[in-house]
């Protein structure tokens, strides 16, 4: 650590003595549950913690949320989206920006995938290196390191300009959020979002972009031992449909596509007049964006033919490549890591997250500055428990770098 100066020194000394106390508030935090759109879990973790923000002199502000569109719906939502039920959360944002230093953008996802009635429910040490409990790691465990790293500048008088951006959709696609990230991220000069890091504790500097499609397929009900011949299959269209889409998956160029859920006719003795299918892309730049868009119109029908096929997408959320800004913003960040005596390799992934979102506005953005674990979005997922303060020091130090200038993205 001698690369590090006296204030530095003191910030990671500080972390190491709260070690105790960011394990029991990680744990705090995964007792809430904020899976399945549970509204009341969100809105009691994003109350606690811009009550935190508060205190560091942050202005909150909340921000409708957008509504989602109603064809992504899965077959077990939608008797939630067809009555109304469905919660919009808003976005909170929680701002102390100073004039003259770079603006910051921390952002973090309070939700998680896991069924808030489900047995997976509190955060379980289960030795001195491993902790598992739901949403641990994806990403609460980050948000509660990024708390405490704020609150420890803040003792130490570094006079950094930030906000904090919490939304509560990321895991369904952060389409009510979407429209509050993006304007968030033009509002600011650096981008830093929390979720974990990479495998084998990588900075991942590369990310897939994402999107969403659904097939709807109509033809003509008949009785199969009567008038089958005048039937006309939906399903069988869906299936033929469901081939077509699937030779669009060519991960070596870059393009993967995954089809599911499926529903279809409602009798097995009568030829089924609609069925459906819900997919999930992802695509390495826009150029393969662009031709799964092309292969997917191409398999629209014209109106009133039959059987018909429609095709619904909603690419949502570009490819995220490395930029030559993002790359010195991550050895920035890797030089930081050095001097904690923490290695700090470069990754790429297919999964994305809100950091797609807020690069694609011009913001250049590192995403995975929280902690380290694994298993997201199972029920064994963990966090490595050394790395609550490892984490939480890096993250401070390249904060406090950033207020001062030392970190700088201009070439």
């Amino acid at each position: 650590m001698s690369r590090l100066d006296a204030i530095e020194r003191a910030l990671c000394d500080g972390l190491r003595r709260r070690a105790e106390r960011m394990y029991d508030e990680i744990a705090d935090a995964v007792a809430i549950p904020t899976g399945g759109a549970f509204r009341p879990g969100l809105d009691e973790f994003r109350g606690l913690l811009c009550d935190r923000l508060t205190k560091l002199g942050a202005s909150v502000s909340m921000h409708l949320g957008d509504e989602r569109p109603a064809w992504l719906a899965l077959p077990h939502e939608r008797d939630a989206t067809a009555q109304g039920d469905a919660y919009v959360p808003p976005v909170a944002i929680a701002a102390r920006l100073r004039p003259g230093t770079p603006r910051v953008l921390i952002a973090g996802h309070i939700d998680t995938v896991h069924d808030p009635n489900g047995a997976f429910r509190t955060l379980t040490r289960e030795s001195d290196r491993i902790a598992r409990g739901p949403g641990a790691v994806d990403m609460k465990g980050g948000i509660i390191l990024a708390m405490n790293a704020l609150e420890a500048l803040d003792e130490a008088g570094v006079g950094l300009g930030f906000s904090v951006l919490l939304n509560s959709d990321e895991e369904t696609g952060s389409f009510h959020s979407a429209r509050a990230i993006e304007e968030a991220g033009r509002a600011h000069d650096i981008g830093i979002a929390l979720e974990p890091a990479g495998e084998g504790g990588a900075l991942v500097v590369e990310r897939m972009g994402s999107g969403h499609f659904r097939i709807d397929c109509t033809g003509r009900t008949a009785h199969v031992g009567r008038d089958f011949t005048k039937g006309v299959s939906a399903v069988v269209a869906l299936a033929k449909a469901i081939l077509e889409t699937s030779a669009a998956s060519d991960p070596a160029a870059g393009r993967i596509v995954n089809v599911g859920p499926l529903e279809g006719g409602l009798v097995s003795n009568a030829v089924p007049a609609s069925a459906s299918a819900w997919g999930n892309v992802r695509f390495a730049d826009p150029a393969a964006m662009n031709e799964l868009a092309r292969r997917f119109a191409a398999l629209n029908t014209p109106d009133g033919a039959l059987p018909g096929v429609r095709v619904l997408t909603a690419f949502a959320r570009p490819a995220k490549p490395l930029t030559p800004q993002v790359e010195r913003f991550a050895l920035a960040v890797r030089d930081v890591a050095e001097s904690l005596g923490q290695t700090l390799p470069f990754g790429k992934t297919g999964g994305v997250c809100d950091g797609n979102i807020l690069q694609s506005v011009g913001l250049p953005t590192l995403d995975t500055l929280g902690i380290r674990g694994g298993n997201l979005h199972r029920t064994d997922e963990f966090i490595e428990i050394p790395s609550i303060v490892e984490r939480a020091q890096l993250l401070a130090v390249v904060l406090k770098r950033i207020a001062e200038g030392r970190i700088t993205l201009r070439s």
